[in-house]
């Protein structure tokens, strides 16, 4: 069997858009000739349409496409009237678009650490950092797993504080039965290509069950202009143009299936390695239906294990090498050293194996057999 895997399995990719496109290329060619017989290219019938169907996705009154996902955190951000002189909560670690998108918006971001074992924001170190000048908390949904909402929300009610949901990378995740974009405020969603829905190109959306908020990101996403040429705000020209809306369109009805084959993946992995070479993998909350966007392993041995695995041509990647406070971006927080031991450890530990609803049975064990044979000691 082996021998098998071995031959058939060779250069695993960590991630290719190739594959997916190759299932929905007929949908997706009919969507881009649509958007060309129509000749309107920018805020029309296309993006209505997409709208409303991930509204009705994710469970809420309105949805907003915007050009990305940094953008839709920092639109919802203003939106909900955070602006300088505030102060926004954030996980330690995370992506650096979602601190780059509070700073977008005029505020400062504030650190709070992670949890261990979900590597989201842990509502155990939330109110410590709350001051007179916290106006919002930015949970990460990080690698498709849900953060802790109903903590989070409860924190965020007892002192007035906005939540905005970074749900970049967990589309159609559900936490205690409801989809994330829909539990805070505001969701935030990228559509970046390899997004769990991801578009050819940049993509985002604001959801949210709140009206006047929708009407207010729609201002702001169009310089401001609420109607005529009359601009209300000083806005940002932050658009989902029609193209990706329509390509979105083509791919939301797969969404549900190609997430039901990552958690499959995730499963096998998860029996297969769990106990190998001293590995921590994914924890799967109860309550939660994690849609895992990646899957990412921790290992104190993380360089060995991914130069073992590149040996035997499976990709890895690190998802993500520095905890926020560490970037050169902010040297204001390069003081915070060993403020965050959880977020510092995972910067050193985590590594993304595999992940993508097309990889075939035999490269899901060629993986699983890569890394059951990373020796225990090195």
């Amino acid at each position: 069997m082996s021998t098998s895997i071995d031959k058939l399995a060779t250069n695993v990719p960590q991630f290719t858009t190739a594959r997916q496109f190759a299932d929905v290329e007929a949908d997706v060619r009919n969507a881009i000739e649509r958007v060309l017989a129509s000749n309107w290219f920018v805020l029309g019938g296309e993006l209505d349409a997409f709208e409303q169907a991930f509204a009705d996705y994710c469970g809420v009154g309105a949805c907003v496409g915007v050009a990305n996902g940094t953008d839709a955190i920092e639109l919802a951000l203003r939106a909900c009237g955070v602006g300088p002189g505030d102060e926004v909560i954030v996980p330690a670690f995370t992506a650096n678009f979602t601190a780059l998108a509070v700073s977008a918006a005029g505020a400062t971001p504030v650190l709070v650490d992670v949890c261990t074992d979900t590597a989201t924001l842990d509502p155990s170190g939330i109110e410590p950092a709350v001051t007179s000048a916290t106006k919002a908390i930015v949970p990460v949904h990080l690698y498709g797993q849900p953060a802790s909402m109903g903590p989070i929300c409860d924190i965020a009610q007892r002192h007035g504080l906005k939540v905005i949901e970074d749900a970049a990378q967990a589309h159609g995740a559900r936490y205690q039965g409801r989809k994330v974009g829909s539990i805070g405020d505001v969701g935030a969603f990228s559509f970046y290509p390899t997004k769990n829905l991801g578009a050819y190109g940049d993509g985002g959306a604001v959801t949210t069950n709140d009206p006047e908020l929708a009407a207010r990101v729609r201002v702001l996403r169009h310089g401001g202009i609420a109607e005529g040429y009359m601009s209300v705000v000083k806005g940002r020209n932050s658009r989902l143009d029609e193209m990706q809306a329509a390509i979105l369109s083509a791919k939301l009805p797969h969404l549900d299936a190609w997430s039901e084959r990552r958690r499959a993946i995730a499963h096998s992995y998860s029996e297969a390695v769990g106990a190998a070479a001293g590995l921590l993998t994914p924890l799967q909350q109860a309550g939660s239906d994690h849609v895992y966007h990646l899957y990412v392993v921790c290992s104190e041995r993380r360089d060995g294990l991914a130069a073992h695995l590149q040996a035997r041509e499976i990709g890895t990647k690190v998802h993500y090498p520095h905890a926020l406070h560490e970037l050169e971006a902010y040297p204001e927080w390069h003081a915070l050293s060993g403020q965050f031991p959880n977020a510092e450890r995972l910067a050193r530990t985590v590594l993304s194996l595999p992940m993508f609803p097309e990889l075939t049975a035999e490269e899901v064990a060629a993986v699983c057999a890569g890394v059951r044979g990373f020796p225990r000691d090195g």
